[in-house]
């Protein structure tokens, strides 16, 4: 099969993905196009920028988050792959050319899928994202460690909130591993998000840089819990996936699609309000039974479809 991917941001080759840290839709994209490349599909990647040539015509023409791009790819059978909430879609400068290329609408999950404006036309498919490497990687149980929790989001997306919290919580460490670095030192993020770090270490919690996935791993491995509030940006979360595949009992609130990550009670917990939340961290911090209980039923979980599921997925759009 002839494919092509494109994307509106810089080009990230799979490798970088261990070496350092990266976002979630740069991430997603370097994956798919290594897992079509090991399915033995004839892949051509397009960046926008850049004029790597491209054939007439394929089987399968994916773009990622902007229906523009389309007026630079080839013919084939279209498909926008959403990421972000897809209620952008109604500005005129996305509706035209997306009218126009009429693709299947490709979203992450139940909750992302329901922010498409109705009226778009179009095939309509949830495909979900897939960890990265080494998440995809078996885990074995351990016993409850140190009151450690983490947060490793953006971190405009409830960061303060979860720092004006944490004195309430008032049981271990919050380690925060979150920054600019994740989105390339994006300078816009990075003064958005210096007093909001600066404010959460003055709530107590200690802000650490972002780490490439292999070191975040181990760091997960040694912690007790995740915290997140969520937001209503979210539409899949890969932060809270990794900590999952990593056997790390989440503690979230319903807020974008966060809590589809999580079997609440099972895995973790879907708290419905600030209360409950601290409520909920602090037995989670605490209770080594719930704890231990909670780890072993994310570990049996697994880590869920691999990228080659999700590929596969795809060229079943052809």
């Amino acid at each position: 099969m002839r494919i092509v991917l494109a994307n509106e941001g810089p080009r990230i080759e799979a490798d970088a993905i261990g070496q350092r840290p990266l976002g979630g839709v740069e991430t997603a994209v370097a994956l798919l196009a290594r897992a079509f490349s090991a399915r033995g599909h004839e892949l051509h990647l397009h960046f926008e920028g850049e004029a790597a040539p491209l054939p007439d015509h394929a089987d399968l023409v994916i773009a990622t988050r902007v229906p523009r791009l389309f007026a630079e790819l080839p013919k084939g059978r279209r498909v926008l792959w959403l990421h972000n909430p897809a209620r952008y879609l109604r500005k005129p400068r996305h509706a035209w050319p997306l009218l126009r290329a009429r693709p299947a609408l490709v979203t992450l999950g139940p909750h992302h899928a329901g922010t498409l404006p109705g009226w778009l036309p179009g095939r309509r498919v949830q495909i979900p994202l897939a960890v990265a490497p080494p998440f995809d990687e078996p885990v074995a149980e351990r016993s409850p460690p140190a009151p450690v929790a983490v947060f490793t989001s953006n971190p405009t997306r409830g960061l303060d909130e979860l720092a004006a919290l944490w004195p309430r919580i008032g049981v271990g460490a919050l380690h925060a591993y979150s920054g600019a670095a994740t989105y390339g030192g994006h300078a816009r993020l990075a003064e958005r998000a210096a007093p909001i770090l600066g404010r959460a270490a003055a709530n107590g919690a200690r802000i650490l840089s972002p780490v490439p996935r292999a070191e975040l791993r181990e760091r997960l491995l040694e912690a007790r819990c995740m915290l997140y509030l969520g937001d209503e940006g979210e539409t899949f979360c890969l932060a809270l996936a990794e900590a999952q595949a990593a056997g790390l009992p989440c503690v979230v609130m319903n807020r974008g699609a966060v809590a589809e990550r999580i079997q609440d009670g099972v895995t973790g917990i879907v708290a419905r309000g600030p209360d409950a939340f601290i409520e909920a961290a602090r037995r989670v911090l605490t209770d080594d039974a719930a704890w231990l209980a909670m780890h072993r039923a994310a570990l049996a979980r697994g880590p869920g479809p691999g990228w080659g599921d999700i590929a596969a997925r795809f060229e079943a759009l052809a």
